[in-house]
């Protein structure tokens, strides 16, 4: 899984830690994935997607699965 976000492409990037002596240290600023059922042209799929995209509504969020549930059956008298 690559740290990049499907649907606006947003990826790590690079920065420096700065310690109080100024002492500076490579750093990599990762974007905030999440694994989200949506649905896409029609048909749900997992994607990985920033939360930046999930506020702003770029998704649309699959249905809550359902568990298959046979019909009732009646107790005969």
């Amino acid at each position: 899984m690559s740290k990049q976000c499907e649907v606006c492409g947003k990826k790590p990037l690079v920065g420096n830690n700065v310690s109080h002596a100024h002492n500076v240290n490579k750093r990599r600023f990762n974007p905030n994935l999440q694994r989200v059922r949506a649905l896409k042209e029609g048909r749900v799929r997992k994607m990985v997607v920033c939360t930046n995209c999930i506020k702003s509504g770029r998704i649309v969020k699959a249905p809550k699965q359902t568990a298959f549930k046979p019909a009732p059956k009646h107790q005969g008298v």
